[in-house]
């Protein structure tokens, strides 16, 4: 069945296949019934209790849209955003490029997105009961050195309706944006955001867990440095990771050329390397977030098994469809 939806989505550009996709989730999410079951795998990570292991990648329903919809397809955790304070129209068009060979897909969006008001006004609305995670970035127009003032901006607004609370600093379609990742640029982030966060939850009394996301492209002693830096800033989790600069999985094939980062199946060695190097890096400290080509129950596993207690997919269903949701949280086996 999903052989033909998906011969019809890639018969248009892949912007306006994602936009149709989210816009009939949107409608999906109002009908009172599942489209598919919530797979029982349930998991308790960062003191929050989940159904099944599996949740959706940040990018796929930027403002929140369309929550309830991707619901019904049986995640257990659904991550909204990236979100910044303003909206913003992102990198021009076209922005995303498949790579159908390698089931790969590039984007260089640059955070498009309506702005935190409308994202918390669709949270808001929502009836999804799983965990739910908002991923917050900073405005393009913002110089780097004043990414604090966003991140806190966002942070505020959205800590009262998300379950836990992803700070993306790894996204290569934003200038400048992945030099938050080291030393003490990330030391002086996280610990301003460490002490936001224990004001609000002083504020609303109710703690939401904090965590951070980053690039797959870090070398093994640049790993080493922020794992460091996220123990001794007690952020709570670690998605690991973004999308890839890299091209050698891709190269010689059609749209591998194009600029932005690089997800789906062929990020896949790449993200298990950097889990399995920060799982020996944190040594339990915290949890991760396995991200990053997730195409198979074999691939989901296989990041479980480098360290990650939870899973994030998005390219990997735009291949293989809501199916791979199934099968993974029925599936994959927890540490």
């Amino acid at each position: 069945m999903y052989s033909l939806i998906r011969k019809f989505l890639f018969s248009m550009q892949p912007e306006t296949a994602h936009n149709f996709t989210v816009q009939s989730l949107k409608l999906a999410g109002n009908l009172p019934f599942p489209i598919f079951p919530m797979p029982e795998n349930p998991t308790e990570v960062m003191g929050l209790k989940f159904k099944n292991p599996i949740g959706l990648a940040a990018g796929a329903d930027k403002n929140g849209e369309a929550i309830d919809g991707f619901g019904k397809l049986g995640f257990g955790f659904i991550e909204v955003g990236t979100v910044t304070p303003l909206a913003q129209d992102g990198n021009p068009k076209p922005r995303q490029f498949r790579i159908v060979e390698a089931e790969g897909i590039v984007n260089r969006n640059g955070f498009n997105n309506l702005g935190v008001d409308v994202l918390v006004e669709n949270v808001r609305k929502s009836k999804y009961e799983g965990i739910l995670g908002i991923n917050i970035g900073k405005n393009a127009i913002t110089p780097i050195e004043r990414a604090l003032d966003d991140y806190q901006i966002c942070l505020r607004k959205v800590y009262e309706h998300a379950d836990y609370i992803t700070v993306n600093i790894s996204s290569p379609n934003t200038k400048n944006l992945r030099t938050l990742q080291y030393g003490e640029a990330l030391d002086d982030l996280l610990k301003s955001l460490k002490a936001e966060q224990t004001q609000l939850s002083q504020k609303f009394g109710n703690y939401k867990p904090l965590v951070l996301k980053i690039a797959p492209d870090l070398s093994e002693e640049e790993i080493a440095s922020v794992a460091d830096s996220l123990v001794r800033h007690q952020i709570d989790g670690v998605i690991a990771g973004n999308t890839t600069l890299s091209r050698d999985p891709v190269a010689g094939l059609i749209n591998a050329e194009q600029q932005g980062g690089l997800s789906g199946k062929p990020l896949n060695a790449l993200s298990s390397r950097l889990i399995r190097t920060l799982a020996k890096e944190l040594n339990g400290a915290l949890p991760i977030i396995g991200s990053g080509g997730i195409h198979s129950v074999v691939s989901g596993q296989e990041k479980i098994d480098a360290g990650a207690k939870l899973l994030q997919v998005y390219s990997g269903m735009i291949y293989a469809g809501p199916k791979l949701i199934q099968d993974l949280a029925r599936e994959i086996k927890l540490g």
